[in-house]
């Protein structure tokens, strides 16, 4: 029967998982409220 105990002090988590973690949270990446944000600022400039 599996030690569910024993496996989990056994566990590591993957470096590559980290190394994407790190990435991801070191760079500043757009997302839908920046996209949202020029759009309407396109249609502000566009309508004077």
């Amino acid at each position: 029967m599996i030690n569910f105990e024993e496996e989990l002090k056994k566990f590591h988590p993957s470096l590559e998982v980290e190394d994407a973690e790190d990435a991801i949270y070191n760079h500043d990446l757009t997302d839908m409220t920046d996209i949202l944000k020029v759009m309407l600022e396109e249609v502000k400039d566009s309508n004077r």
